[in-house]
């Protein structure tokens, strides 16, 4: 692959940005000089451009869902207060935590109830 022109460069951003693919926008040019100091096949490139854009998608999805979740920050199981609440036993939250047989089966796991009054 050779060193890209400053047409060719900006095609790409223009081609990019218009394709909606943020992540590979910005790291392109830089796995590009690696590709080409490498000598990588196109495939290698374009797997390392695809992978990129793919990792960052999933970053981002899972922010937004945290975020439209609006789940209270720094809650974790660690901070739950379980004796405020004796009727939910914590060696079995804890047991369901630790395991992943339920997600193996693709079973569903809720829990709900009134949340717990903050120390």
């Amino acid at each position: 692959m050779k060193t890209a022109s400053a047409i060719d460069t900006a095609r790409v951003e223009l081609l990019l940005a218009e394709l909606r693919l943020p992540a590979v926008k910005l790291v392109w040019a830089d796995l590009a000089t690696q590709a080409d100091k490498e000598g990588w096949p196109a495939a290698r490139f374009l797997a390392a451009l695809a992978e990129h854009e793919m990792a960052e998608r999933a970053r981002r999805r899972i922010e937004r869902h945290l975020a439209e979740a609006r789940l209270p920050p720094g809650k974790t199981l660690e901070s739950f207060d379980f004796d405020a609440v004796p009727v939910v036993s914590k060696a079995q939250v804890m047991a369901l935590a630790a395991g992943d047989s339920w997600l193996e089966k693709g079973a569903n796991l809720i829990m709900f109830g009134p949340p717990a009054l903050a120390p």
